[in-house]
């Protein structure tokens, strides 16, 4: 029986994950499989790709044959190269872990109490929560200098009374 290790592919129109399968040659690309020895989800970013190492040297020692894609797979994660004896390659990207919603939440709730000395964590969907940050920085009543009209404060002090001293004080 030739055994082959490929892709299943799962998820929907325009939004194909894929799990790596080792399978019989003879059977469909979707069918009944062997053993699941991975994941593969391309339109992330990065993409997901999880193997279980151990259990895809033990199949690629008995003999089974990788489809080109899960060859190329197998050699971004270094497996291919470890069966082979070469070099392993670079490591992968790793996309960074996501806070939960309910640390957010008490960071920044610490931070509006005034417990908290760190900047409060901001999601990249929330931008917005940053421009208050910078609005506190510049004082809303102050205007920018206009370098051609005098102040108006310097102007009053040194102007002279006309009505004379203490006219407003009847």
């Amino acid at each position: 029986m030739a055994v082959k290790i490929r892709l299943l592919r799962m998820g929907k129109i325009r939004n194909p994950q894929y799990r790596i399968v080792v399978a019989d040659s003879r059977t469909k690309r979707d069918g009944r499989a062997i053993e699941y020895v991975g994941i593969y989800q391309p339109k992330e970013h990065p993409s997901v790709i999880e193997v279980k190492s151990e259990r895809v040297q033990y199949w690629l020692g008995v003999g089974a044959q990788p489809s080109e894609a899960v060859q190329r797979i197998l050699e971004k994660t270094g497996d291919w190269q470890q069966f082979k004896g070469l070099p392993a390659p670079p490591p992968l990207l790793v996309a960074p872990s996501k806070q939960s919603k309910t640390e957010i939440y008490h960071e920044e709730a610490k931070a509006a109490a005034g417990v908290a000395d760190t900047k409060p964590a901001t999601t990249p969907k929330s931008k917005k929560a940053a421009a208050p940050e910078v609005a506190e920085a510049r004082p809303a009543d102050t205007k920018a200098a206009d370098p051609a009209e005098p102040n108006r404060e310097a102007v009053a002090e040194t102007a002279q009374d006309p009505a004379g001293a203490g006219a407003d004080a009847s």
